[in-house]
């Protein structure tokens, strides 16, 4: 167990458990022992209590990671248990920065005009409110509101006859208890309306094994395209043993999933030679032998789940990569012109598009969730992109 839980795939759950652990550690602290702290007994003691309770929930949230831990509780806990607890621990960060504030420098003084002693209290009751709103807002707002994102991507030699193909992009789905089916099937239809000439899936279409992946896989199928629906798959089929599945399955539904294999379109007379690897485990070197797929006489696409496979398959002549993975960044936050995200600390290309020499990469933001049952500065989305020839 000790193994799993250093197990490269849980870092970035372990980081979040230790830092929220400690703000709350922190931050206790601070209100029992420092210069602002509080002094009736009775509060002190709730300020333990409530501390040791929210150190056991997280430590629950993280363990619920695990079948052999999981499986002793309702399937609940798994989805929405869990997710509430990451909710929870989002929250209780931004509250007790606000706490903290509030008592150091918004505390109201006997001597302090009516006024002024409004003005603070209002400040202060506007401040405490303020990390639920932002939370809610995550949660029950903005992680559903799904739009469509079209972007443009130039490249100066691209064939005539490939100059305006529209192909829209579906990613990170994660169909589950955080993401109803009528989001999913609102996506579905959202691309339609694109009449898009290709339509590609690019990994997660759920998050554990016991997710409904027959039903995304139903969903998906009402996909059209002229050239047809491709996809590739994503670190979330390989986790649920299902790569296998959703490669058969796809197929008798009409979506082929490339497994380290290529696809050669005519589009007129230009080639466009569509080819997809299964998710890339940052701990091996990328792309081993993908470049055998790369085809001379043709405009090469690659499509991986993970974006950091860009730099090299930008070496081995593919001239556009069509990834996500990221979620763009899920929850993010910009201080002073910083964009504050989670994914930064894993990848450079977190969303949308990045150029090197010649190539270009698109990363989407996705439709679903993981961990955190909410989206803050990272809306969701299907995307249209259009190869313009400059």
């Amino acid at each position: 167990m000790l193994l799993r839980l250093l197990d490269v795939r849980n870092l970035p759950d372990l980081i979040l458990l230790s830092a929220v652990i400690l703000v709350q550690a922190a931050g206790a602290a601070f209100l029992l022992w420092g210069p602002a702290g509080v002094r009736l007994l009775r509060l002190r003691w709730a300020l333990v209590a409530g501390t040791l309770v929210s150190t056991s929930l997280l430590m629950l949230g993280f363990l619920l990671r695990f079948a052999r831990v999981n499986r002793l509780f309702h399937p609940w806990w798994s989805g929405w248990g869990r997710g509430l607890i990451f909710a929870w621990a989002f929250l209780s960060v931004f509250l007790m920065a606000a706490i903290l504030i509030s008592r150091k420098w918004l505390r109201a003084q006997s001597g302090h005009s009516p006024a002024r002693r409004a003005f603070l209290h209002t400040t202060q009751a506007a401040l405490l409110c303020t990390p639920a709103i932002v939370t809610g807002y995550a949660v029950f707002i903005q992680r559903l509101s799904l739009s469509l994102r079209e972007q443009d991507l130039m490249f100066p030699d691209l064939p005539k006859d490939l100059d305006g193909l529209r192909i829209v992009q579906l990613t990170d789905i994660h169909l589950s208890s955080f993401l109803p089916e009528r989001i999913l099937a609102r996506a579905v239809d959202m691309a339609n309306e694109t009449q898009a000439h290709l339509a590609l899936v690019t990994g997660d279409l759920i998050t554990t094994e016991r997710d409904p992946l027959d039903i995304c896989l139903r969903q998906l199928s009402r996909l059209r395209a002229d050239a047809g629906i491709f996809g590739c798959l994503g670190n979330h089929e390989m986790y649920a043993n299902a790569e296998d599945y959703v490669e058969q399955q796809g197929a008798r539904m009409g979506h082929r999933y490339l497994r380290q294999r290529a696809q050669v379109l005519k589009f007129g007379q230009a080639t466009l030679n569509l080819a997809g690897v299964d998710y890339q485990v940052s701990r091996k070197p990328y792309l081993v032998g993908a470049e055998r797929m790369v085809a001379s006489d043709a405009f090469n696409i690659l499509l991986s789940h993970n974006p950091d496979v860009f730099p090299v398959a930008a070496r081995q002549g593919y001239r556009l990569t069509i990834a996500g993975h990221t979620h763009g960044g899920q929850v993010r936050v910009e201080i002073l012109h910083r964009d504050l995200n989670f994914a930064r600390f894993f990848t450079p290309y977190v969303d949308g598009l990045y150029r090197r020499n010649e190539s270009a990469i698109f990363v989407s933001r996705g439709i679903g969730t993981i961990a955190l049952p909410a989206r803050l500065g990272a809306p969701p989305e299907v995307n249209l992109l259009r190869l313009c020839r400059t």
